[in-house]
């Protein structure tokens, strides 16, 4: 299954989150598209749950049907609990943590600026966004791409870096320290839903 790339205000309205991380999809119509408008009656069933649910966390990471299914049975081989660590683990993508440096607005930013080889990983450079961060691993913009108007901008608006990373924007250079914990990772969603899914 592909990747989506349609509307994403659209997608963020019947998701009820905000992709874009900036809230602004949701300000003038909290509610999900279609004709009746706020006015949708619609009872969601368990099953209906659940796939919102997986979808909301899908859409929020950017990634396709197989990677985030394959994402969720690596981490069902891991010690602790099933949906912390799923979540954990796409917190450790490289386009990820690019976007929680503050170097891209968007994840789909940094999933563009990890495509076209501007990012290294310990002094390497790596073009796929889907690459697996480690704790220690040292993300910076190559040299030639410091100047991109694109992290220039996302600069300027992003100032907030999780306790999980260190980032030092003189060099444009960010390390992850550690696993995120549970209570750093997205409030909105319930990853108990996302197991009882695939649980099936």
């Amino acid at each position: 299954m592909a990747r989506y790339t349609g509307p994403s205000w659209k997608l963020s309205r019947r998701l009820g989150i905000s992709l874009s991380g900036t809230g602004k999809e949701l300000e003038k119509r909290p509610y999900a598209p279609g004709q009746h408008g706020p006015n949708q009656r619609k009872k969601i069933s368990e099953y209906g749950l659940q796939l919102q649910e997986k979808q909301k966390l899908r859409h929020m990471y950017g990634v396709t049907e197989r990677q985030f299914r394959n994402l969720f049975d690596q981490a069902g081989k891991l010690q602790g609990k099933h949906g912390e660590n799923f979540m954990a683990l796409l917190e450790c993508r490289l386009d990820n943590v690019v976007y929680r440096l503050g170097l891209a607005r968007t994840r789909r930013q940094a999933r563009q600026l990890v495509n076209h080889g501007h990012v290294t990983v310990n002094g390497s450079r790596v073009d796929i966004p889907s690459f697996r961060v480690l704790p220690g691993q040292v993300i910076s913009v190559r040299e030639k791409s410091r100047n991109l108007d694109i992290i220039k901008e996302a600069m300027e608006v992003n100032s907030f870096v999780p306790e999980f990373l260190t980032f030092d924007a003189d060099k444009l250079e960010g390390t992850f320290t550690r696993v995120p914990e549970r209570s750093e990772l997205p409030a909105e969603i319930n990853e108990a839903l996302i197991v009882e899914f695939y649980s099936r």
